[in-house]
Formats: C-alpha cells, sequence, structure tokens
C-alpha cells in the first residue's frame, strides 16, 4: 500500500490551511479511497500504523475514521478493525420495492434467514391496523437479512392472518417474501414508512453481531395489496451505513441515513 507524506503536526494552531489534523488524515483516506488505493473490502491498517504513517497521534486518527464512517465510507466490526465499505444506495418511495429488489437493483446480493416463527395473539394495535379482533392468532417471524453476505438488518414481520397458511410454508431461508406470495398471486404494490433512529437491543445486537445500544434506522411499515388489504406489519432495524431512504417533498430532496 502506497505510503503519504506524513502531516505535520503542529502545536499551535493544528492546522493547514485551516483545516484540523484529523479532518486532513480523513480527506487523504477519502482521497485514497475514491482512487481504488483502498478499494471496497479492503482492511485498514491499525489506527497505530496510521498514526505512524501519516505522523499523528492515535486519537487523531480515530476522529478521521470516525467521520469516514458518518460519511459510510469505512466501517468498524467488533475484532475485525475498519474495512472499506461499499456506498450505499438511496431508496426512494416513488416505488414500492422490496429489499431484495432494492439490493438486486443495485448490483447487490440479498438473503437473509428466518430466525425464529410465532403463533400469538394479535395486539390492540395490530387488531386495528389489520381489521381483526383482539388477541386473534397471527404468525409472525424475525430475520436477518444480509448484504454480499453480510449481516445489514433484523425484520420482524407480522402477517395478516388470511396470509398464515401462506407464511407459515415459507422456508427459512426464503429469498425474498414478496416474490413468494406474488407467486401466490398476491401482489404488494404501496406501503407507509415511519423512519426513526434507535439504539440496538440485546437481541438485535445477538442476531446483528454489533454492540448493544448501537445505533440503528428503523422503519416501520404497513404493506397493502393494490385492492388495498393489509399484507404486513413490519419492523426493520438496520445496521448504520446500510441504507439511506430519499423523500422527495415540494420539489426538493432529502436523504435519511
Amino acid at each position: 500500500m502506497p505510503r503519504t507524506s506524513p502531516i505535520p503536526d503542529p502545536a499551535a494552531a493544528d492546522s493547514d490551511a485551516g483545516a484540523p489534523r484529523y479532518a486532513r488524515v480523513a480527506a487523504d483516506l477519502r482521497r485514497r479511497i475514491a482512487e481504488g488505493d483502498l478499494a471496497v473490502g479492503t482492511r485498514l491498517p491499525s489506527e497505530a500504523s496510521l498514526a505512524a504513517e501519516y505522523g499523528v497521534t492515535r486519537s487523531v486518527v480515530r476522529t478521521a475514521l470516525a467521520q469516514l464512517a458518518r460519511q459510510s465510507l469505512v466501517v468498524s466490526r467488533p475484532r475485525g478493525g475498519w474495512t472499506v465499505q461499499p456506498r450505499h444506495r438511496t431508496q426512494g418511495f416513488d416505488r414500492m420495492l422490496s429489499f431484495a429488489q432494492w439490493a438486486a437493483d443495485g448490483g447487490r446480493v440479498p438473503g437473509g434467514t428466518i430466525a425464529s416463527r410465532q403463533l400469538r395473539p394479535a395486539t390492540a394495535r395490530e387488531a386495528g391496523l389489520l381489521g381483526i379482533r383482539w388477541q386473534e392468532p397471527l404468525v409472525s417471524f424475525t430475520r436477518v437479512r444480509t448484504l454480499d453476505g453480510r449481516r445489514v438488518m433484523v425484520e420482524r414481520s407480522t402477517w395478516a392472518p388470511w396470509l398464515t397458511p401462506v407464511i407459515q410454508a415459507l422456508p427459512d431461508d426464503v429469498a425474498s417474501t414478496t416474490e413468494a406470495l406474488a407467486a401466490e398471486g398476491i401482489h404488494i404494490t404501496s406501503g407507509s414508512h415511519r423512519i426513526e433512529a434507535v439504539a440496538a437491543s440485546s437481541e438485535d445486537a445477538a442476531l446483528l453481531g454489533v454492540r448493544r445500544s448501537s445505533p440503528l434506522l428503523q422503519v416501520t411499515r404497513v404493506t397493502t395489496t393494490r385492492e388495498g388489504r393489509v399484507v404486513e406489519l413490519g419492523l426493520d432495524r438496520y445496521i448504520s451505513g446500510a441504507i439511506a431512504f430519499e423523500v422527495t417533498a415540494g420539489g426538493s430532496q432529502r436523504t435519511l441515513v
């Protein structure tokens, strides 16, 4: 890996043309990623090695890497160090896309495994959304979704009672529930989404291989058929940097990461 020239470390202003040391380190690493010197999937040198390479302290390197992580250029994995990650594609709401469809559109390989299934009574909220009786039996499952073999999302789905036989027959490694339902003549065409930041629960952390309370992007979904029949109540939790959602309102665009 080519070495860059060490960055001067002045004690007073701590800057070069007004940029603090961590910003200059981040800018150079960003350049190396953009030019392919640090390719997607490459594990970065240790923080100590980078500190020696750039002539700065480890705390400066750590701050620079944190900045790149917020920009979804690198990711820190437990006991795996820092790795260059693929840039995520945004998902818009102008058309209804499943996780598998969105991933395939971006040239990614989606996957997933159902980790647990349940047949349980409907809560009052679920009964209201589905238009059923309180405590009517519902089938639900928790699934871990992957991109290119990496765990990126926990999907918790609760299904309308009229779909129970179809959902119970799905294999644990079903690639796309949307496609499986379409094969049965059930087409999901619309949905409402609520997006918010949450902290990883103990279960999330175990399923995704992250620390408890790590930041996750939560998407609460209600999906329906063309006729307006509710199909699924979903709760998706993505790891940081896995996906962005693009919303168009009044002619302007805002990306939620």
